[in-house]
């Protein structure tokens, strides 16, 4: 029993030596050919930063170095930021083909289709504070601009009516400003309050102003989602056509009257409810009440 012991400690001893020497031996690799067999590899580039750069046709001033830094740390965040970055991509070849020809009817400069982005992400999310859908709208704000929102319906989910009530928005903060940058800005912070920060700072330029990390950082937030999106190559995101989502192909139905089983209805479309849903997400319940007998508009393949 004991010579057992004896060999079964010795044969563990020789073990864990060669071990050892087997695991330093592999590993031991000097600084410099750690270095020469991962150069070739990976290499990291600060992004570059466009020579001249317009929102809503108007400059921005990169000659300025606090603003070229700003606008670095923007476009270096969202080109390094990838798996959001590829999808912010694939979103917009869908769902601008929508919210261009709204702008352009309302007079509000194209560009402002990249706040939508940089509000949202192109998708129907809520934020902490409540504000909803591709524009982030809040509560009061949705029905202050038109929009129908209660437990049954919410509009802030119907993109061509949210982006309508953005619009509106956009044209009375430039109707108090009359500066399309300004314009941006205030959509993130507010009219009051950014009425009150020109006020207070004597300033007349969003780029010379201070403000609180979120609002200082919107606009180029925005600028930074525009130079990627409108050059994606430009930054490494080079996606086949194919990999794109394509804009959806639907018709619009008018309603008047309830619909009492959603579920039903979209099965009469060939639908299952969740495909209804997704073209239809400002009905928030299996049913259309409708007591009032408005008039909706549905939209169907």
């Amino acid at each position: 029993m004991k010579n057992s012991n004896v060999i079964t400690i010795a044969v563990s001893l020789i073990i864990g030596i060669l071990i050892s020497f087997s695991f330093n031996n592999t590993y031991e690799i000097s600084p410099d050919e750690y270095a020469d067999g991962f150069e070739e590899n990976i290499k990291v580039f600060a992004v570059e930063i466009p020579r001249n750069i317009k929102f809503a046709d108007e400059k921005v001033p990169l000659n300025r170095f606090y603003v070229k830094e700003a606008l670095e740390r923007e476009l270096t965040v969202n080109t390094y930021f990838h798996s959001s970055s590829i999808f912010l991509i694939k979103r917009a070849h869908r769902w601008f083909s929508i919210i261009e020809p709204i702008l352009k009817e309302n007079n509000i400069p194209d560009d402002f289709k990249y706040l939508a982005v940089a509000e949202s992400g192109l998708d129907n999310v809520v934020s902490p504070s409540g504000a909803t859908g591709f524009w982030q709208i809040l509560k009061h704000t949705g029905r202050e601009y038109g929009l129908e929102v209660n437990d049954d319906i919410d509009q802030r989910y119907d993109l061509e009516l949210a982006t309508e009530a953005a619009c509106k928005y956009l044209n009375k903060a430039y109707e108090k400003y009359g500066d399309w940058t300004l314009v941006a800005a205030s959509y993130n912070a507010g009219m009051n309050k950014m009425t009150k920060e020109l006020e207070r700072q004597q300033e007349d330029n969003y780029y010379d102003m201070i403000f609180g990390e979120e609002t200082g950082r919107y606009v180029y937030r925005i600028l930074a989602i525009k130079s990627l999106l409108e050059k994606p190559e430009d930054y490494g995101f080079y996606l086949q056509k194919k990999g794109l989502y394509k804009p959806f192909k639907l018709e619009k139905i008018t309603i008047d009257t309830a619909i009492n089983d959603i579920p039903a209805f979209a099965k009469s479309f060939d639908l299952s409810y969740k495909e209804f849903k997704i073209y239809n997400p400002w009905i928030r319940q299996a049913y259309l009440a409708n007591k009032s007998g408005r008039t909706y508009t549905i939209l169907v393949p």
